[in-house]
């Protein structure tokens, strides 16, 4: 077997056992740390598949620095919504 194709199903392994520990998390009974770890897991899956699915390894500096600024930009952007949100008072923390 390829060491790439071993990498990819290594890969995968861990997003499946990331997958295991988001839908164990959603039935624990842990309050307001649900939301803060389901995000965390949900950042590392997705830097799993940015940095070995779609290769951002095996690219240049500048795409790794344009693939930065996109997740970046998407940080401000949830920002800006939460804060939006909390001072109309939609939902209460």
């Amino acid at each position: 077997m390829g060491r790439e194709i071993r990498l990819y199903i290594i890969v995968w392994v861990a997003l499946m056992a990331l997958l295991t520990a988001t839908v164990a998390l959603t039935f624990a009974p842990i309050g307001p740390l649900k939301t803060a770890s389901n995000l965390g897991i949900a950042a590392i899956k997705a830097g799993l598949v940015f940095w070995v699915y779609m290769h951002l390894s095996k690219q240049p500096g500048l795409e790794r620095v344009a693939a930065l600024a996109a997740v970046a930009w998407l940080g401000i952007l949830f920002t800006l919504t939460a804060a939006d949100l909390l001072t109309r008072g939609w939902f209460h923390i």
